[in-house]
């Protein structure tokens, strides 16, 4: 079943009797795995308007060739014999909230618009997203697809062009799933449609743009960065979604064990060096920077961060945004904090030498500096720091510790099953776990959109530079010699976190061996 028709509500297992004893209609009830729904445009002899009245809307055709309805609260369900009659195929029925039936009311809409060959309305900006009615095909489909992606709790959504379609796709939980896909000729309105809204050139096709944009749903303020790049089949699109109304966790609620979490609230609460939290994009480097920051007394201290983009808006805390086209840049913004009497500095990511060396010397002189750098590991964060140019002796002298994390899709809980893993994933993961052990998985459900899985929980490593380090660094240790000396004073390696979470049913061993490569 596609994603996006995943979010029917409640069995009405009472509902279905009696309109399979009213009407002859088979009810399609909710169970723990869902079949494919292939999706279908609007049948010519039937108006967005009658669906609405009825509150009644075809949702697509199943892979056993029957016709899906979905029908909300107060429907009249003599509509649905009469829609099946249409499409010439016998229904089933599945039960749906108002608003749901409306926004799949409106998708059909805008396959009807191409279906009828009508041309691309004029587009123009709303001022809420939220307000459906009437409006353009182009504007509706964007409308739809930005609440469908914050409804799905997605992070990035991303319309891909190819020879001869537009795909549209949402990353939920680190991993991309289909989205509903743009109504056919309408893809390059769709296109320009977003392009104005983020006040981007939209006659410009031929190089890459950068822009923001905000809406309003029913669960808050959204900005979402948006980024343009030419390709092939013409322009792809991916925006970042951003909630204005979230607050940042907590560290406590990140998922590391009782250990790590003392150690790193130590490191938090310190007065002065450096704590580097390492990991590639996207696995949450800069959510466990915001959580260590809620550690100070922020009424207290001057906290300055430069940050590209802000995130998440922390009470108490000077926070500086990069603009490159203002000469703004993580360095000569840096120079300038430097000047502010600041007790804390977190640098939204050390990329580069002129970064690395101000954000030492910033340690160096008294303070406390929180960043991010992109390492596979922790051992190989020291490295990388001397390759950007900061000598030994002051990577020995200011650098606290390094936390390693990744981020794994939960288990989801509605439909968690017991299970033991095949004799190649025994193999692999026999220094962790013990052979037979009983683990859990996700079946796939409604709430997990059929993945098995819903949220994201971290498994992290904690590298303390201790004297020994210390001294390594100096002489020039390599990674594993730094790894090794590391493991020997107590380090939980990343993939040791990950299968003990995996033991305690709050991920699979799959899915950490997907997260850490192993």
């Amino acid at each position: 079943m596609q994603p996006w028709l995943l979010s029917v509500t409640g069995n009405g297992d009472t509902l279905f009797r009696k309109m399979t004893d009213e009407s002859r209609v088979e009810a399609h009830a909710s169970s723990e795995s869902s079949p494919s729904v292939a999706p279908l445009a609007l049948h010519h002899a039937i108006s967005r308007d009658y669906l609405l009245h009825h509150g009644v809307a075809p949702a697509g055709i199943l892979d056993d060739g029957r016709l899906l309805i979905l029908l909300a609260p107060g429907a009249f369900t003599e509509a649905i014999s009469e829609i099946a009659s249409t499409y010439d195929l016998t229904p089933v029925v599945q039960e749906a909230t108002r608003g749901e039936l409306e926004r799949q009311v409106e998708r059909l809409a805008g396959t009807r618009a191409h279906r009828d060959g009508d041309e691309p309305a004029e587009l123009y900006l709303a001022t809420d997203i939220g307000e459906l009615a009437n409006e353009p095909p182009v504007v509706r489909y964007v409308n739809l697809l930005l609440r469908d992606a914050a409804d799905a709790g997605a992070s990035d959504v991303h319309l891909d062009a190819f020879h001869d379609s537009l795909t549209a796709r949402f990353r939920i939980d680190g991993v991309l799933v289909p989205g509903p896909p743009p109504p056919a000729a309408l893809q390059h309105a769709v296109i320009s449609r977003i392009k104005l809204l983020a006040e981007l050139d939209v006659a410009e096709r031929r190089r890459p743009q950068d822009g923001r944009l905000r809406v309003r749903l029913d669960a808050g303020e959204f900005d979402m960065r948006v980024s343009t790049v030419p390709t092939m089949f013409g322009e792809s699109i991916a925006l970042r979604l951003l909630d204005r109304g979230g607050q940042p966790i907590s560290l406590d609620e990140l998922g590391m064990s009782t250990d790590l979490l003392e150690q790193v609230s130590r490191l938090a609460g310190r007065r002065h060096g450096m704590l580097l939290v390492a990991g590639p994009t996207g696995s949450g480097k800069t959510t466990t920077l915001y959580a260590a920051l809620q550690r100070r007394e922020r009424s207290a201290e001057k906290i300055v961060s430069v940050e590209d983009p802000i995130e998440y808006h922390l009470e108490n805390v000077t926070q500086v945004p990069v603009h490159r086209g203002a000469g703004v840049t993580f360095a000569s913004a840096l120079r300038s904090i430097l000047r502010q009497d600041p007790d804390v500095v977190m640098i939204g990511e050390m990329r580069d030498s002129e970064t690395a060396e101000i954000g030492v010397q910033a340690a160096m002189t008294g303070h406390l500096v929180f960043s991010t750098i992109h390492t596979r590991d922790a051992a190989g964060t020291i490295p990388r720091l001397v390759d950007l140019g900061v000598p030994p002796y002051l990577v020995a002298g200011v650098l606290d510790a390094v936390l390693a994390q990744r981020l794994v899709r939960r288990t989801c809980n509605r439909c968690r099953v017991s299970y033991r893993p095949e004799a190649a994933i025994m193999a692999a993961i026999g220094d962790y776990i013990e052979s037979g052990t009983e683990l859990s998985r996700g079946s796939g459900c409604r709430e997990c959109r059929g993945t098995g899985y819903r949220g994201r929980i971290g498994v992290f490593e904690l590298l303390v530079v201790d004297d020994h380090l210390r001294q390594l660094i100096v002489a020039g240790a390599a990674r594993h010699e730094l790894y090794d000396a590391a493991i020997t004073a107590g380090m939980v390696p990343l993939i040791a976190d990950g299968y003990t979470k995996a033991l305690a049913g709050l991920t699979t061993v799959e899915e950490v061996m997907r997260a850490t490569e192993a």
